[in-house]
């Protein structure tokens, strides 16, 4: 397959998993436990670029132990799916979306930039080569994960890498999502994600290993998630510990979409955008700015805020029931899912799976549908 930069050179496996073991994985997959026949793998040498392209079998790689990323973190990811449509076919969701996002990640981490095609390239490759791993339940899909890190030997700190590893890996994925069922969001202010200048924009590791301790603190609180507070005044609320934040103010026919505005230190997540675009759809205005806890909590309380979700690449759309800190519980619409919640992320999903026009030329068509003959 070829692209601009380079071209990836298939290295088929010999001992696929067989139909049978796949269906079964495929029957339960849940998230990111198993993974396809293949991964994607392209490196990056200061002064050649982007070479060696390759589709092969998956399994691990061997590093030396003085590798810079295991010492100095230059690491990034980005995480998309790929969804069967109802006429068969195989479509991905707004690839060039991360591909972008993915682009100003390593801009960031001062890391080469993945150019667009090959970005899209090894997509189609790994796809089109695992097909068989796309499920049919409309409910799941193949979540596609790729990544970049450095990979120069030596302990040398004031530069960055010479050398990279871009790599691809798909695993199917059951539905985070279960009728009914709501979160409840830890408002922490021990501790901050991001701030502004910092690295809050870009989707790195770092970023997440940062967040696993406000995490723990909000499942000892007995709350699903962590919600992060602006780093200067910790009191604006940000985002949730693993996607952005929605928040539903009127119903019926006056209801509107609310979600803190991008600062810097927020990623800038690509569902969120569609939701804020698939709202215009549905004829829902919504808009981006400030809100303070006290703002949140005086707003649900007068029935102002009636609904509330968050929206992120795994989960889609999930419902929040409530917040709770350390001297409140903030609940949200009687703690249920509410109408507008469930209309937008239906509707999202029905674009995602060719059940809604796709208006918007948001999905990426990467295995045709079979041709059936007389």
């Amino acid at each position: 397959m070829s692209t601009s930069a380079t071209t990836i050179e298939l290295k088929s496996t010999t001992e696929p998993l067989s139909a049978a073991e796949r269906s079964a994985i495929l029957a339960d997959p849940k998230f990111g436990q198993y993974f396809t026949d293949h991964m994607v793998v392209i490196r990056y040498t200061e002064g050649r670029g982007w070479h060696s392209a390759e589709l092969r079998p998956y399994g691990p790689i061997e590093i030396d132990p003085a590798t810079s990323v295991l010492h100095y973190g230059q690491e990034i990811f980005e995480g998309l799916k790929a969804y069967r449509q109802a006429d068969g076919s195989v479509a991905c969701f707004r690839p060039e979306a991360n591909a972008q996002r993915m682009a100003n990640s390593a801009v960031r981490m001062a890391m080469p930039v993945l150019p667009e095609e090959l970005f899209l390239a090894a997509i189609d490759a790994l796809v089109t080569q695992d097909a068989a791993w796309v499920p049919e339940d409309p409910e799941q899909s193949l979540y596609l994960r790729p990544f970049m890190f450095s990979t120069e030997v030596g302990l040398g700190v004031n530069r960055p890498s010479a050398e990279y590893l871009f790599m691809l890996i798909a695993s199917p994925a059951g539905s985070y999502f279960s009728a009914g069922k709501t979160v409840t969001a830890w408002l922490g202010t021990d501790y901050v994600r991001a701030a502004p200048g910092g690295t809050g924009e870009a989707k790195c590791g770092g970023n997440y290993a940062a967040s696993f301790l406000a995490q723990a603190q909000a499942v000892a609180e007995g709350c699903d998630q962590v919600c992060w507070l602006d780093a200067i005044e910790r009191k604006y609320i940000e985002e949730m510990g693993s996607n952005n934040v929605f928040f539903v103010y009127g119903s019926g026919a006056e209801a509107k979409l609310f979600t803190p505005k991008l600062s810097g230190s927020l990623l800038p997540g690509i569902t969120r955008d569609s939701l804020l675009q698939a709202a215009a759809d549905l004829g829902i205005p919504a808009e981006e700015g400030l809100i303070s806890v006290d703002e949140l909590r005086e707003h649900a309380e007068s029935g102002a805020i009636t609904e509330a979700f968050g929206s992120g690449t795994a989960a889609v759309v999930t419902p929040i029931g409530g917040f709770r800190g350390k001297e409140s519980e903030i609940v949200i619409g009687g703690g249920k899912a509410g109408p507008v919640t469930m209309r937008v992320r239906e509707h999202l999903l029905g674009i995602q799976h060719g059940d809604v026009a796709d208006s918007r030329g948001w999905l990426h068509t990467i295995v045709p549908a079979p041709v059936h003959t007389a």
